[in-house]
């Protein structure tokens, strides 16, 4: 198997040291990463993450794992996790998630990569219904005696570290007394996602950076603090940092609609935004180049249609193409999808007598959160703005996590806002709160 270099430091502990490094100690052995592939269900997988390092991640982590079926289902765990993950060549750093609700359980699972990772991570974030359905995720944090027998089975019986993913509560002092227990159980790393459980599809909302950074200021200042939420474009790393003093930045969808969120070397528009035609046959090189490997094999289809999201609003003659494949599609199938791309971007598009004017980045007005939407061409990677009753976030008031207010996200929407502050002055529930946080 030949797979290609990633760009980006793969510095980590590759064998057990003598004794388990603390948080600290830990974040410094794999390299001080600030920019961090989240754990997602069939989504980070192998190819995925070596093409992320391509593109600025230092740090990934697998998709979310199930504890009980990783123990007890060899089908199972050999199509999500083989001897081709976590190597040291072009997988490392690397943290392995798992989801559970039983400690022995979940250390059984975690025994299993414990030769193959960095750290073992609790998803405590999963806000699904299949994760109310198996109480796990999200769903445990009615139960803290749970989570904390949870996190303390993995830090008393591993030779690595374990740390652990969490969502906030609308509550700040509620959501910090979690995140000391998550912490006081051993966790090392500690990820905080600036969102609700409830804050998911449609009311998926922003995340609130307020709440993160009142964490990160009442939690000890040594600890090992990474966000979560609401990265569109590379600049909103730097940001986020800054408004966090977080140690790093983790995206999810952001990553996924565009893995050069997370290029921050230069302002090279190919590589915070890549063409589509381009990063496809990338990804596609990269996947031929691990197989056999399930998981990469299995998250084909739904990498192509994200990665490709507004490309398709415009070219919409692929969709068929795309959607008629399988896990059961040989290599030729999908070798004619990114012929075809290359083709219509390569050709068509780029030898218009206008490309160089039109294949540019341009930043919208400032927004009320400090940061700019920006139009991109279609024909580029780009953010993901679900739509909620018919119309894109990116163009409405937003519920923000921890705020009993709406989300300001246009000038006209402020003017709207400011306004009708204006007609309830001196109505106790007209002058609550109206922060923005992101």
């Amino acid at each position: 198997m030949t797979v290609p270099a990633t760009t980006t430091s793969t510095s980590s502990i590759t064998s057990a040291p003598s004794r388990k490094l603390t948080g600290r100690e830990m974040y410094n052995a794999i390299g001080q990463p600030k920019t961090i592939v989240a754990p997602m269900v069939d989504q980070s997988e192998l190819a995925w993450r070596i093409l992320s390092r391509k593109y600025g991640a230092d740090l990934c982590y697998t998709p979310m794992f199930h504890a009980r079926l990783f123990v007890t289902s060899d089908k199972y765990r050999k199509s999500m996790f083989n001897d081709q993950d976590g190597n040291p060549k072009y997988d490392r750093p690397l943290i392995v998630q798992f989801c559970a609700n039983d400690p022995e359980m979940l250390l059984q699972a975690a025994k299993l990569v414990e030769n193959q990772c960095d750290a073992v991570d609790l998803n405590l974030g999963c806000p699904q219904g299949i994760a109310k359905k198996g109480k796990y995720g999200s769903f445990l944090m009615e139960d803290w005696d749970l989570i904390h027998k949870l996190i303390r089975k993995l830090h008393d019986n591993l030779s690595i570290s374990v740390t652990a993913k969490i969502r906030v509560y609308d509550d700040y002092e509620k959501s910090l007394q979690y995140a000391k227990l998550v912490l006081d159980a051993g966790a090392q790393f500690i990820t905080v996602h600036g969102r609700t459980r409830e804050m998911k599809g449609q009311n998926t909302g922003l995340a609130s950076w307020k709440i993160l950074r009142y964490l990160r200021d009442k939690l000890p200042q040594d600890q090992v603090f990474f966000s979560n939420g609401n990265i569109l474009y590379p600049n909103d790393l730097q940001r986020c940092q800054e408004e966090t003093s977080c140690d790093a930045v983790m995206s999810a969808e952001g990553n996924l609609y565009n893995p050069g969120v997370f290029w921050t070397k230069t302002d090279d528009i190919d590589m915070q935004f890549p063409r589509v035609d381009k990063i496809l046959r990338q990804y596609f090189e990269i996947v031929k180049s691990v197989d056999p490997h399930p998981a990469s094999r299995h998250s084909m289809k739904s990498h192509f249609f994200k990665l490709m999201h507004e490309f398709l609003n415009v070219r919409s003659e692929l969709r068929p193409m795309i959607g008629k494949t399988s896990v059961h599609s040989s290599f030729d199938e999908w070798e004619k999808i990114v012929e075809e791309v290359e083709r219509i971007v390569g050709k068509e598009i780029a030898s218009m007598e206008n490309f160089e004017k039109l294949d540019i980045v341009v930043d919208g007005e400032l927004q009320v959160w400090g940061g700019h939407y920006k139009t991109v061409p279609y024909w580029r990677c780009q953010p993901f703005f679900r739509k909620v009753d018919g119309e894109r976030q990116n163009t409405r008031l937003l519920k923000v996590a921890g705020e009993s207010n709406l989300m300001v996200t246009s000038n006209e929407a402020k003017e709207k806002l400011l306004k009708r502050e204006l007609e309830v002055d001196g109505d106790e529930e007209g002058n609550a709160r109206k922060k923005v946080a992101v």
